[in-house]
């Protein structure tokens, strides 16, 4: 993999992507771009809920020795929780959830020390990956290009214990032993260059932002301290269920967020000004919408980062005449999945989404400062 890339203060200062977005009427955008605390309680509150709900079945089912429910209720949780990992604090992240900003950061740090996910190396990357998208110079989040893979080990894992997958993506999920071990390497201080797809990308952040790597480092430690009391409180009081309620969740049934979190990018342009191009909606049913916190209009997200999870459909509604029609699941797979092993043969091969005849490339209205917006998610440093 190509690693000759300029320092990401040179990027900062010498790459200027001038984004097409589509037009929207202004009071629109201000409307949507409106945070609300009831619907970011019911966003946030709900999937914690159901996240208690299934981790005390888990729990009852144990006691009782009832072991086929038991396993039922654990392979649901794990689907559950496992969009804890990267989805929940990726939009508490951005601080858009909430009205009020501390319930931002309260559930981002709940929901991220739950689920082993870095909250700091992670603000530093996306803040990247949203200014430039698939410029590779500023923006090594995805590795591209990313393997949509179905292999039967993979897969075997996806749908019970996820314990030796390699991450497809910087800050994808990966296996327990490849995450544990990541975490304790980020602990000591260590950023490594062996792990798949690669290390190169943190080392570049913590260059930059060496302020949020120590942060970084101390957030990890944090983590290991916490998953370490409740594999230790299960011994002390022989209550083994817990480490798969609280601390290993997000290994067990990772197939869902991986077959929705995949289509993000897969298979697309890189290099292009056009989010239409670089990055691709679906549709899906309301209960994984719900779980993957209305991510699936992603295309609509990265356009006008600023706008709520629960207005994106709102904003597809309004922008639709110049979209691409999103695709299905399904679709999106079999695009990928095609894209993939023509990219085989032809190793510079990108999957040009077709625009509607309706659509336009030119803007001809001025942007404003909610068109750029992404929140409060950049630290401040890159604010």
């Amino acid at each position: 993999m190509e690693t000759n890339y300029p320092p990401l203060a040179d990027v900062r200062d010498n790459l200027r992507v001038e984004w097409y977005r589509c037009p929207i009427d202004r009071a629109k955008l201000r409307e949507l771009s409106k945070r609300s605390n009831l619907q970011g309680l019911f966003q946030a509150g709900g999937h914690l809920a159901l996240f208690a709900g299934t981790g005390t079945l888990v729990y009852h089912f144990w006691s009782l020795n009832a072991w086929v429910p038991f396993a039922i209720a654990l392979f649901a949780h794990g689907t559950v929780g496992s969009f804890l990992f990267g989805v929940a604090p990726h939009e508490c992240g951005h601080g858009t959830v909430f009205r009020t900003k501390w319930l931002n950061k309260f559930f981002m740090y709940l929901f991220s020390l739950l689920s082993w996910w870095d909250p700091f190396d992670y603000a530093s990357s996306h803040t990247y990956h949203h200014r430039y998208s698939q410029y590779l110079e500023g923006d090594r989040e995805n590795v591209m290009p990313l393997h949509p893979s179905l292999a039967p080990t993979l897969l075997i894992q996806l749908f019970t214990i996820n314990l030796f997958s390699k991450p497809g993506r910087n800050f994808g999920k990966g296996g327990l032993f490849s995450t544990i071990f990541v975490t304790i390497k980020s602990a000591l201080g260590i950023v490594g260059a062996t792990e798949i797809p690669s290390r190169e990308w943190i080392q570049a952040l913590h260059d930059d932002q060496p302020g949020e790597s120590r942060k970084s480092m101390w957030w990890s430690r944090l983590q290991l301290v916490f998953h370490g009391s409740v594999i230790g409180v299960s011994i002390l009081t022989d209550l083994w269920v817990l480490p798969l309620i609280f601390t290993f969740f997000p290994f067990i049934g990772n197939w869902c967020g991986y077959s929705v979190g995949m289509t993000q990018h897969c298979g697309l342009q890189d290099s292009a000004p056009d989010f239409r191009k670089c990055t691709r909606s679906i549709t899906i049913n309301p209960l994984t919408e719900f779980l993957y916190w209305r991510m699936n209009w992603h295309t609509e997200h990265h356009m006008y980062a600023g706008i709520p999870c629960y207005n994106l459909k709102k904003l597809a509604k309004e922008i639709a005449d110049d979209m691409p029609e999103p695709r299905t699941l399904r679709a999106a797979w079999k695009e990928m999945r095609e894209t993939w092993h023509r990219q085989q043969a032809e190793p510079d091969y990108q999957f040009d989404t077709p625009l509607p005849a309706t659509a336009q490339t030119v803007r001809s209205d001025a942007p404003d400062e909610l068109d750029s917006s992404i929140g409060e998610l950049a630290p401040e440093s890159l604010r």
